[in-house]
């Protein structure tokens, strides 16, 4: 079996401090294989490097996760259940957060989240 295949490889904007600092608190409880996405071999995940400058991806045992599914699994899979359920469940609320944070990286409250995120790390 390949080892590989057992983990969690999450596929981030390396150039986002937001997306970097949110990493870090994910890891703090999870064991992930993180990979910039403009570093990574996409192709043996059958992605390709406009797909990913879109949204993160999250791949585990070949299921693909994208966007606000990507988030979710990622929370459940920390112990964040409920902030998990609650991103999934909400659909297309939950699609729009995360294209708005996507969106919005250089305004004054993802800057100030991602402070807030990297104290806490």
């Amino acid at each position: 079996m390949d080892n590989r295949s057992s983990e969690i490889v999450v596929l981030t904007d390396g150039e986002c401090r937001f997306c970097e600092a949110s990493l870090g608190w994910m890891q703090k409880k999870l064991v992930v294989d993180a990979t910039p996405f403009q570093k990574a071999d996409l192709s043996k995940y059958g992605l390709t490097y406009e797909e990913c400058s879109k949204a993160l991806h999250v791949v585990f045992a070949g299921k693909v996760y994208v966007g606000s599914d990507a988030i979710a699994y990622l929370l459940g899979r920390r112990g964040n259940y409920v902030l998990g359920f609650i991103v999934r469940a909400s659909g297309p609320l939950g699609r729009f957060g995360y294209k708005w944070v996507a969106g919005h990286r250089n305004s004054f409250i993802i800057r100030f989240a991602t402070k807030v995120i990297e104290r806490s790390l």
